[in-house]
């Protein structure tokens, strides 16, 4: 168009609407070969590393790349690790609650916490006979170790018998370690999920 019309390079491009930049536009030849060479070869080396200690390698051996530019190669490449996900719970598949006829057949044990004014935090051991959602016991305080969480137990099993089934929470293995739910006294503990 310059030629034919003999116009300028501006309004030859104004005319078409062409930015003269994008004109003399020259594209640069691709450089990427030394660092695809290189990531190559210390990825062979050392597969299971990725791309953070790749690129101190390289930086410890004396390039000065830039860490966006190498990474884009680095992903180029496939050389980019999976990254290991959360694990995933095994489904629950929980018993349907089933209401006692009487009680003393079943209690129900848990934990919970809170925290005073001054952020001091503090446990609570509630028993529950699931017949008629009384309140057996109640234990406050900072630390509740497994052997009180015993005595309270065989508090309530002097005043009213010991129940046919515990359902507990993460009290489990306290209760199991210190061995208060045994063979002799004939409870089944069931874990509640």
């Amino acid at each position: 168009m310059q030629t034919e019309h003999e116009l300028s390079e501006r309004r030859a491009c104004n005319a078409v609407g062409l930015q003269r930049s994008v004109y003399r536009y020259e594209p640069r030849p691709n450089a990427d070969g030394p660092i695809v060479k290189l990531l190559l070869e210390l990825a062979w080396q050392r597969p299971e590393q990725g791309f953070g200690k790749l690129f101190r390698r390289l930086r410890r051996l004396g390039y000065g790349w830039n860490h966006k530019r190498v990474h884009r190669i680095y992903c180029a490449l496939k050389l980019n690790k999976k990254r290991k996900g959360k694990r995933r719970l095994p489904t629950r598949c929980p018993a349907p609650l089933v209401v006692p006829e009487a009680m003393n057949e079943c209690w129900s044990a848990d934990f919970m916490s809170d925290a005073l004014w001054g952020d001091r935090r503090f446990r609570t051991f509630n028993v529950v006979d699931d017949f008629n959602r009384e309140g057996l016991a109640i234990e406050v305080d900072f630390n509740l170790p497994a052997p009180r969480i015993v005595r309270t137990l065989d508090r309530i099993a002097a005043e009213r018998g010991y129940p046919r089934k515990l359902r507990l929470a993460q009290c489990v293995t306290r209760v199991h370690q210190a061995r208060w739910a045994d063979a002799e006294k004939r409870i089944c503990c069931y874990r509640i999920e």
